[in-house]
């Protein structure tokens, strides 16, 4: 479903009725939703009507929350007779899996409680708190985002598709709304930053109490121009290191200016006193303060397991060797992480083939095997790498057949009916043949750059020709760290995203003075479209601009305004009470 109040609804009804809910994104491609779907067995559907045709209702039920809910509202409002207890399902939550297929972890109801008591001594969340349900609620962030709202009393703002997309419009979204408690991946909040900086007023003032980083890791450096503006004073920020195994969060560390001065990395701080943390190395032995080693997690949050994944859930969940509770289990994370000598955790990234991109667990190996499907690829290799303003981002390296092409469109394409759109590479290079070591393993040092060597760049270039499409094609190229845009040249093939996007769109306000919804981009990501588009946009909203004022005709009786309304109905009682007379009116006419 959208986001919009009924997908709340749905899900406390579905909780209320003693299920468990299975939360799909309505952006996910069909083959992954059929996945999620038979993997899950889910029997009914809670859907809407304009998204019913992108689902397989072969043998459940679908319940459309926009056509049936006359239907709905008819249905008893007392509670059903269910018996459910803290050790039931509360949700599923599909992630990357290595294999190709997504995995689905067994969050219960006790884990996700002990979540808000575990922390409450830290925050003391009130029903004055107002939150924003900014995340995809198929992203566990979205988790503590619904419940932290609703468990205290809370007012859960729903923030619109479009306007997450919109640092400019969300920025004031939290402004109009008094915002309290914001949650945000740190890659969001560069741009939320930015939005600030463009049209937030001195002194910066807003009602944020807490701003709560979590999805990625944080580079505190990031942060400077927020200190610079904000200093230590509210709100305060907060880093929190999560797991969707271990139920959203594990750790705590207020992030103050000091932090950055110290130039500490990823700081994540201690963990939630319910859980414990222990780094460990190959032989599950700890590892001294200063070394790095493996995150491994103990404690109330850690989830069932996977569904249906039996031999991976014992591989990834094992015994807890440090505990005398003979059924007590460590959740081995794949990440890397070191002991500070103050007792902090800092975070060092990941030391499997996975990786996280604005907030999304993603697996390489996922990508890779749908990858070398593709009937043109013979082999291919899929990596992380940087863009020029340090983000993660997808490079994919590929080794056609022999006699075959492949051009990055064709290969995004196919990517994106099995894989969501933040899991489809922002890059693609075309080698004859692998590098490799003296052990003949692949030599990834070896490889060429992915952002100087990709396909795109190899294209034909046709040089801007209209004043609008020169201006887009020097903010493409500063956005994208590309020297020569051509009026060809498709804004996400080259290597944008949607956080890249808004950016785009902030640009092009500034250069051009046209506010370009979103969703055009998307609609017309080559340049000369855009550009198009953005004159017939400029050329409606200077029209909308320059209309004058009509009159209305006054010939005939007009309706009264609430204002005179209640002025007409005083005086009915108090005919004599002069409190509301005009001691003077003067009508001026002619042109000011």
């Amino acid at each position: 479903s959208e986001r919009k109040p009924h997908l709340l609804v749905a899900i406390l009804g579905v909780l209320k009725a003693g299920a468990a809910y299975l939360p799909i994104d309505p952006v996910y491609p069909p083959e992954r939703v059929h996945f999620m779907l038979e993997d899950s067995d889910a029997k009914i559907i809670l859907t809407q009507s304009s998204l019913k045709d992108n689902l397989n209702l072969t043998g459940r039920q679908a319940i459309l929350l926009d056509e049936h809910w006359p239907e709905i509202s008819k249905r008893p409002i007392h509670n059903p007779k269910t018996k459910v207890t803290p050790n039931h399902l509360i949700y599923v939550i599909y992630t990357s899996g290595s294999t190709g297929k997504p995995k689905g972890t067994l969050i219960t109801h006790y884990n996700v409680v002990r979540l808000f008591q575990a922390t409450d001594h830290w925050y003391h969340f009130n029903e004055n708190d107002v939150w924003t349900l900014f995340h995809s609620y198929a992203f566990d962030f979205s988790v503590w985002e619904i419940w932290g709202a609703l468990l205290y009393g809370g007012r859960l703002v729903i923030v619109p598709q479009l306007i997450s997309r919109s640092p400019e419009q969300f920025y004031q979204l939290l402004l109009k709304e008094k915002v309290t408690i914001l949650n945000q991946t740190p890659s969001a909040f560069k741009q939320l930053m930015h939005a600030e900086e463009m049209i937030g007023k001195p002194p910066y003032n807003t009602n944020l109490r807490y701003i709560i980083f979590g999805g990625e890791a944080l580079d505190l450096n990031s942060l400077r121009p927020w200190f610079e503006k904000h200093r230590d004073q509210q709100p305060q920020l907060i880093n929190m290191y999560g797991i969707t195994e271990t139920t959203v969060h594990v750790t705590f560390r207020p992030i103050n200016q000091q932090d950055l001065e110290a130039a500490r990395g990823s700081v994540i701080g201690l963990p939630i006193p319910d859980l414990q943390v222990y780094i460990l190395d190959q032989y599950l032995q700890p590892v001294p303060i200063g070394v790095p080693g493996e995150i491994h997690v103990a404690g109330a949050g850690l989830a069932r397991g996977y569904l249906n994944r039996e031999e991976l859930t014992a591989t990834k969940f094992v015994p807890h060797s440090f505990s005398d509770e003979t059924d007590a289990r460590l959740y081995r994370s794949g990440d890397l992480a070191r002991f500070l000598e103050n007792g902090d955790i800092e975070y060092l990234g990941r030391i499997d083939n996975q990786i996280k991109i604005r907030g999304f667990r993603i697996e390489l190996g996922e990508i890779e095997t749908i990858l070398a499907k593709h009937p043109a690829v013979r082999s291919c290799l899929v990596i992380t790498a940087r863009d020029h303003q340090g983000n993660n981002l997808i490079a994919a390296y590929i080794v056609p057949r022999e006699g075959q092409e492949v051009t990055s469109h064709q290969l995004r394409e196919y990517l994106r009916e099995s894989l969501p759109e933040y899991m489809v590479p922002s890059a693609f290079v075309l080698l004859e043949e692998f590098p490799l070591t003296p052990n003949g393993k692949i030599d990834q040092r070896a490889l060429p750059d992915p952002l100087t060597h990709r396909i795109d760049l190899q294209r034909e270039y046709l040089p801007p020709k209209t004043p609008t499409e020169e201006v887009l094609a020097q903010i493409f190229g500063k956005i994208l760290n590309i020297p020569k845009i051509g009026i060809n040249d498709h804004f996400f093939e080259l290597g944008g995203h949607s956080l890249l996007a808004t950016q785009l769109i902030s640009r092009i306000r500034d250069a051009l003075g046209v506010d370009l919804p979103l969703k055009i981009l998307f609609e017309h990501p080559v340049l000369s479209e855009l550009a198009r588009a953005v004159d017939q946009l400029k050329t409606q909203q200077t029209k909308k601009h320059e209309q004058a004022i009509k009159p209305i005709d006054r010939s005939s009786k007009l309706p009264l305004s609430f204002a005179q309304q209640r002025l007409w109905f005083l005086y009915q009682m108090d005919p004599n009470d002069a409190s509301y007379n005009i001691p003077a009116a003067f009508r001026v006419k002619g042109p000011l």
